[in-house]
């Protein structure tokens, strides 16, 4: 009796480790205004909403650029698009760290930061998802697995910089680990040549090639770009806010920086069992399960004042939004070809740019407003339970299949 042989190593999982890289330092970089958000408002006595706008820019311009770098890497590949990104990433901080006026900070760390963003997610993301049949979940998963590590290392590093050194400085710190470590990844960063147009479409009718307009008015796009949006709407605010909300609770900033750090790494084991679990059941009811969590967990960061407590909501949230995110790209492969998959996954994320640039400007006008951020975790489980209500309308698509046992002797798929 023969044995089925083991299906053939995947040689692309080197862009998957080094897009969590890239991720990581990314993610890592433009989130260090939320340990950086409270220091700066002593310092220099701009406001919490003016500092919070410079994130909100940092999104849109991030969702802005996602299209045109889609574009970029459906064209010429992953790599020269990260290593333009790279290079902005590190400029970005070093101008940011310079500025005379909020302003000049608002511009240089919100739209050149935002923009140089965009070029470490939708082209790596794209190009993993096309490159992928098999573990493509997983490997989605890993992918956006560094956002969730950059606040267990980014986050700590920017908060024991700051105890050291000021504002400017730690900035400038920041800027030059970017470039150190984000430019050599860059050799790594390739589309599988699997990605390509010739290669037979899965999930999309062969004899009817959709174009990327046919795609964007599509009922499966709008339906993704929406609940895409309102998911990083939801948790944009608490994600940057918390931090904050937890020293107004009475924690010292370098507890309330761990809080983050616990999402982080919630985030990270969430993207890992939400992926294994997506290839076994499928993208859609993942992402609705987890969607759901996430809206509940997001008010639940009001019933709790102390360390403890924020801990236990920080995992359950956590877990909830980071595995969430890499469920889109996937979404996304199963209704459209791989060669428009990075212009389509750009214009998604837009629409999540959207939605991040939304949470910490209305959290931080709220608590200018108000004095609390009740209002602003409140929203935030509402906007969440729209964006469950959305995603059970995008279009079924049938479980992902296990691979299929090779014929002895035939080498072909029994």
């Amino acid at each position: 009796m023969f044995r089925s042989p083991a299906p053939p190593i995947d040689h692309n999982w080197p862009l998957v480790a080094a897009g969590a890289l890239v991720g990581c330092v990314g993610i890592g970089v433009v989130f260090s205004l939320a340990v950086l958000l409270a220091p700066m408002g002593a310092a220099t006595g701009w406001s919490r909403a003016g500092l919070s706008a410079a994130m909100t820019l940092a999104f849109l311009a991030a969702g802005l650029a996602a299209f045109g770098w889609g574009a970029l890497s459906d064209r010429f590949g992953p790599r020269p698009v990260v290593l333009a990104g790279a290079l902005l990433l590190g400029l970005a901080c070093q101008l940011a760290a310079r500025a005379g006026s909020l302003l000049q900070f608002q511009l240089a760390f919100g739209v050149l930061m935002g923009v140089a963003m965009a070029s470490f997610f939708t082209p790596v993301i794209a190009a993993t998802a096309a490159s992928f049949e098999r573990r493509r979940n997983l490997a989605v998963s890993l992918v956006s697995a560094g956002v969730g590590v950059a606040p267990l290392t980014m986050s700590p590093l920017v908060a024991w910089l700051i105890t050291h050194y000021d504002w400017r400085q730690t900035l400038q710190i920041v800027g030059l680990l970017a470039w150190v470590l984000s430019v050599p990844a860059v050799v790594f960063l390739r589309a599988s040549p699997g990605a390509s147009a010739g290669q037979a479409e899965v999930g999309v009718a062969a004899d009817a090639p959709m174009t990327l307009a046919q795609a964007l008015r599509s009922r499966a796009f709008l339906v993704l770009g929406l609940t895409f949006f309102a998911c990083c709407a939801a948790h944009s605010g608490p994600i940057f806010h918390t931090v904050s909300y937890a020293m107004g609770c009475g924690l010292p900033v370098t507890a309330a920086v761990t809080i983050y750090s616990v999402e982080g790494a919630a985030g990270l084991g969430g993207r890992l069992l939400f992926g294994l679990a997506a290839d076994r059941l499928g993208a859609k009811p993942v992402l609705v399960t987890g969607l759901l969590v996430q809206a509940l967990a997001a008010a639940s960061y009001l019933a709790v004042d102390q360390l403890g407590g924020f801990y236990a909501v920080a995992l359950v949230f956590g877990m909830a939004y980071g595995g969430t995110m890499p469920l889109y790209a996937s979404l996304a492969r199963q209704a459209f070809p791989a060669r428009i998959l990075g212009s389509v996954f750009g214009a998604a994320s837009l629409l999540s740019g959207l939605g991040m640039a939304l949470g910490p400007f209305v959290g931080g006008w709220l608590f200018d407003r108000f004095g609390s951020y009740a209002w602003m975790y409140l929203g935030s489980m509402g906007v969440g339970l729209a964006a469950v209500a959305m995603a059970l309308l995008f279009p079924s698509t049938a479980r992902p299949a296990p691979p299929r046992a090779v014929s002895p002797g035939r080498g072909v798929p029994a």
